[in-house]
C-alpha cells in the first residue's frame, strides 16, 4: 500500500493485486507479503512477526545484527550488491491458488534457488519456467534437522552435464567461517525443463530460438 499511496492513489482505490497484475513493480513488492507468511529467520525471540519480513544482511553478518525489513527493500539491497538469493522452506512450498506471479515475483526479487521439502506441482513448474532452480532435501532432511538457521551463504554446485532430476551438492558456509554440505535433488524434471532453466527461463529459450532462426535465415 506505500507504493500506491507514494503513486498518489488513495486507499480506497487499491484494489487488489489481480487488478494490477500488470503492473510488475506492484506485484513484485506483494510477493511473500501473505500477513500470514512466518518467516523464521525474522524471528526475535520469541516473537515471530507475520508478513513479508525477514533480515537484512548486508546491513550485518549475523542474525543479531541484521534489522527485520520489509523483503522487497531487503531483496532490493541484496540485487543493488550482486548478492542472488536463495528461499529455505518446508512442505508443499508454493501451495495454494495457483498464480504465475508467484514465480515471477520471486524472480523478480533476486531469488534463483529455492530448496524445500517439497513443492506444489504446478508452482515448481513456474519456477522452472522464471529460472529458478527447485531443489528438495533428501528424505528425513529438513532446513531444522540440518541446523540451517538462515544467516548461511549457499554455494549450489551444479555439474557442467547435470541431468533432470539428480543429486546435487550445496555447500552452506555460517558467518563465522565454519562450513558443511548436504545432499539435494534437482527438480528439473525434464530435458525441456532443463533447457529452459540453462537459458535461464522459458522467455529467453524462446528469445534464443528467434534468434538463431534469424540467424540461419540471413
Amino acid at each position: 500500500g506505500q507504493y500506491l499511496i507514494g503513486a498518489g492513489v488513495a486507499q480506497r482505490d487499491f484494489n487488489s493485486f489481480g487488478s494490477r497484475r500488470g503492473n510488475d513493480r506492484v506485484m513484485t513488492r506483494g510477493t511473500f507479503a501473505n500477513v500470514r507468511v512466518k518467516n523464521r529467520i525474522a524471528k526475535d525471540g520469541d516473537t515471530q512477526p507475520e508478513g513479508g519480513w525477514t533480515r537484512n544482511f548486508t546491513k550485518g553478518g549475523t542474525l543479531a545484527e541484521a534489522p527485520v525489513e520489509y523483503i522487497y527493500d531487503a531483496a532490493m539491497d541484496y540485487k543493488a550488491e550482486g548478492v542472488p538469493l536463495v528461499v529455505i522452506a518446508g512442505k508443499d512450498y508454493g501451495m495454494g491458488s495457483s498464480r504465475d506471479w508467484a514465480a515471477k515475483g520471486t524472480m523478480l526479487l533476486g531469488v534463483r534457488a529455492v530448496i524445500a521439502e517439497s513443492f506444489e506441482r504446478i508452482h515448481r513448474s513456474n519456477l522452472v519456467f522464471m529460472g529458478v532452480l527447485p531443489l528438495v532435501f533428501k528424505a528425513g532432511d529438513s532446513a531444522q534437522s540440518l541446523g540451517i538457521n538462515g544467516d548461511e551463504t549457499f554455494d549450489i554446485a551444479l555439474p557442467e552435464n547435470v541431468e533432470p532430476l539428480q543429486d546435487i551438492t550445496v555447500n552452506a558456509t555460517r558467518p563465522d567461517g565454519a562450513t558443511f554440505e548436504f545432499r539435494a535433488k534437482l527438480r528439473i524434471d525434464t530435458a525441456v525443463e532443463l533447457e529452459y532453466s540453462r537459458n535461464g527461463g522459458i522467455l529467453q529459450t524462446v528469445i534464443r530460438k528467434k534468434l538463431n532462426e534469424a540467424k540461419q535465415l540471413a
